[in-house]
């Protein structure tokens, strides 16, 4: 369901010339169509997390089911647009449904996880992320070329989550305690969960990680057109190869150290530290290996430098999760997910792509792109400082 979560999700990117040329879309229209996605998602993924706090026996999978469901139609409703209008109602409802889906489910494989596994599950979960992102990218345009219409990779991708939807009520939910559907007013649970300061700096090392993973990943095709003369689609093609195999290699090998660093943690508070420091190691090598990608002599140098930056950057997915879900109270820990969803990209990939392109314009985009390790490295320090900041406080005491 997450290959499909981000197969839909980028599915757009790859048909968006038809999209464009067929109802007449500007650049700014046509990039626009990407931000209305993000506020769908991040703007409604505090709602479904107090929603998900709150929710009684088996509702939270029943959010979940309605949650693909909503994306999987919007999806479907996408390739039917005739207007530009219809097109961004359509890509904010594909938000809207992964919000519900995204917020709740690592927070339920935590749930049902066995202690010692937590973080291989997690990043068997998170690993659909750069391979289902791949995959949009070469699923949209193999079925636009066998089809010549921009249409009907929408319908491919969104049929599956229909019927996939039904699947989430099969889950046996685990039972939870009377505290942990206790309801609470969003802006206090908010509060809450910003008290913590383990918690706070998660979230605030992953704004800075997912502002360069969002620039970076939306400019690369351009900067390899442009640094290197590679043809547009092309430089897509293998840029989405490179993340499927780099991103599935981190996003795996993250879980396994995850686990190991855990293994002789005694508590929640340890467990959460022990995942941020792999976190560090991630964005700690990833910003030298995109640093190294950018200054690549040429397109294979390039290549081959961003396959090392995809396994390092990939190694955070089960492990922030990890530390995000452990450094709240078990029973915020939906609402601690959708907060972290919801300030990463407020202040994270809202921002990379229109930035980069603004000092592209003004400058080259060599120096532009150049925001991203710059990032990249930002991240490494807030993570690498919390863990030890935290430990001398507990010296203090």
């Amino acid at each position: 369901m997450n290959l499909l979560n981000y197969l839909d999700r980028y599915v757009l990117a790859a048909v968006l010339p038809g999209v464009q040329e067929e109802l007449r879309l500007s650049g700014a229209v046509a990039g626009s169509l990407a931000t209305v996605f993000l506020i769908g998602y991040f703007a409604t993924s505090p709602i479904f997390g107090i929603w998900a706090d709150r929710a009684g026996p088996g509702g939270r999978k029943r959010l979940m089911a309605l949650g693909i469901a909503v994306w999987s139609a919007a999806t479907i409703a996408s390739g039917l647009a005739r207007t530009a209008g219809a097109l961004v109602v359509a890509r904010a409802l594909v938000g809207v449904g992964e919000a519900s889906y995204v917020t709740i489910t690592p927070a339920l494989i935590d749930d049902i996880a066995p202690s010692d596994r937590k973080g291989r599950w997690l990043a068997i979960f998170f690993a659909a992320i750069p391979i289902g992102s791949a995959l949009g990218y070469l699923v949209g345009g193999a079925i636009e070329n066998a089809t010549h219409s921009w249409r009907s990779p929408f319908f491919v991708a969104g049929i599956p989550g229909i019927a996939l939807a039904a699947v989430c009520l099969l889950i046996a939910e685990p039972s939870r305690s009377a505290h942990s559907t206790a309801r609470r007013a969003a802006l206090e649970a908010t509060g809450q969960l910003l008290r913590l300061p383990l918690y706070r700096a998660t979230v605030i090392g992953y704004c800075a990680y997912t502002f360069a993973i969002g620039g970076f990943s939306f400019w690369a095709p351009t900067y390899l057109h442009v640094r290197y003369g590679i043809e547009t689609g092309h430089g897509a093609f293998v840029f989405g190869l490179v993340t499927v195999a780099g991103g599935a290699i981190g996003t795996l090998a993250g879980g396994l150290l995850g686990d190991r660093a855990a293994r002789e943690c005694k508590d929640d508070e340890s467990v959460a530290r022990a995942a941020l420091r792999v976190c560090v190691l991630s964005a700690g090598l990833g910003a030298p290996l995109a640093a190294a990608a950018i200054a690549a002599p040429s397109a294979a140098g390039f290549y081959g430098a961003v396959f090392c930056c995809e396994i390092a950057l990939f190694l955070l997915g089960g492990p922030f999760n990890v530390a995000v879900l452990r450094s709240v109270p078990p029973a915020q820990r939906a609402s601690a997910m959708a907060l972290s969803i919801f300030g990463s990209h407020l202040f994270g990939d809202l921002w990379s792509p229109p930035l980069i392109g603004f000092v592209k314009d003004r400058a080259s985009i060599g120096y532009a792109i150049l925001l991203a390790p710059i990032a990249f490295a930002l991240a490494a320090i807030v993570w690498w400082r919390a863990p030890m900041r935290l430990t001398r406080a507990v010296a203090v005491r």
